[in-house]
């Protein structure tokens, strides 16, 4: 087995080697811009981790590795779009750069690129990759549509949230290893359950960034503290506060939630916060952090692999849900 960090410059290595080029340049080029600003690359690194784990050579997952860096930024391009976002990883987003139209048809041919690398693999392992693929990619898109909805309504319930999460990021998350898995040709079991593994893991790893996104250090969470409560987003901590509240505190949440901008900025940020703490609603994100966690790793124990591998994928798991904490 290899480390972690060798996985990571495999496929950093791979990704910046790729020859995305053709005309017209306008549709190639927020291509190799989008995938220059580099990222966490956790997908793809889970990929070859997989096909490692499952005795096959790291190598051979490149190009489905590729695919999912592929799509995921593609999903980033049209989420920029429809967020209306101007920085990403702290550089323009490609709308801006360019334009939307631009951003939207870049982005469409990243799919279908991402299609493409699976025509690498034999009509077999070809057909199981497209298959898992075509039902990972619909699932985001429900996930993203879901995420949009609950922006206009105020009757969202928590199991619908991490329904939503589940869709939007942690299938994207299981996907990525259980393609290690058709690749290294392992036991049905064996992939049912790294893609649970990645499933819980993928729920625990959005709830911690919603969590850190309210009490992250700014400097180490790399983006303002507050922003969702200032989109009135309706993450896990807002939804458990009001299930929690006194009618008080409810009124006082729903208030805040209600309009879209506010005078005092730090202010709201700061009370939202302070109703989370009170409520126990901050206590009972990481009370669900640590429940998704444990069960994922509890999912390793199911693996017919050896306790090495176990162990990698333990650790790993460690160092993703360490962050900031």
């Amino acid at each position: 087995m290899q480390s972690i960090a060798k996985y990571k410059e495999e496929i950093a290595s791979y990704l910046s080697s790729l020859q995305l080029e053709g005309q017209p340049n306008e549709l190639y080029a927020p291509i190799s811009y989008i995938l220059s600003l580099g990222g966490k690359q956790i997908r793809p690194v889970l990929t070859l981790m997989a096909t490692d784990v499952f005795n096959e050579d790291p190598k051979k997952a490149l190009h489905a590795a590729t695919a999912i860096e592929l799509f995921h930024n593609f999903s980033l391009m049209h989420d920029d779009i429809m967020d209306d976002a101007s920085l990403r990883r702290g550089h323009q987003t490609v709308h801006e750069k360019w334009d939307v139209n631009t951003a939207i048809l870049s982005g469409d041919a990243m799919l279908i690129l991402a299609y493409q690398y699976f025509e690498h693999y034999e009509p077999t392992i070809f057909r199981d990759l497209a298959k898992l693929f075509s039902k990972t990619a619909i699932e985001v898109c429900e996930g993203q549509q879901y995420d949009i909805c609950f922006e206009q309504r105020t009757d969202v319930r928590i199991e619908e949230y991490i329904k939503m999460i589940e869709y939007k990021t942690a299938v994207l998350v299981a996907a990525a290893l259980k393609m290690g898995a058709i690749i290294a040709q392992t036991t049905a079991e064996n992939g049912d359950q790294i893609y649970n593994f990645g499933l819980n893991l993928g729920i625990a790893f959005q709830l911690l960034d919603d969590h850190l996104d309210a009490f992250g250090d700014q400097a180490t969470f790399g983006k303002r503290i507050g922003g969702d409560i200032l989109e009135n987003k309706k993450t896990f901590l807002y939804l458990k506060a009001l299930e929690k509240a006194n009618p008080n505190q409810r009124e006082e949440l729903i208030r805040f939630y209600a309009t879209a901008t506010c005078e005092d900025e730090e202010q709201k940020i700061e009370r939202v916060k302070q109703l989370f703490v009170e409520t126990g609603s901050q206590q009972a994100s990481l009370q669900l952090i640590e429940q998704y966690t444990e069960d994922a790793l509890q999912t390793l124990e199911r693996l017919t692999i050896e306790e090495d591998k176990k162990e990698l994928l333990r650790i790993f798991s460690k160092e993703l849900m360490n962050r900031q904490m």
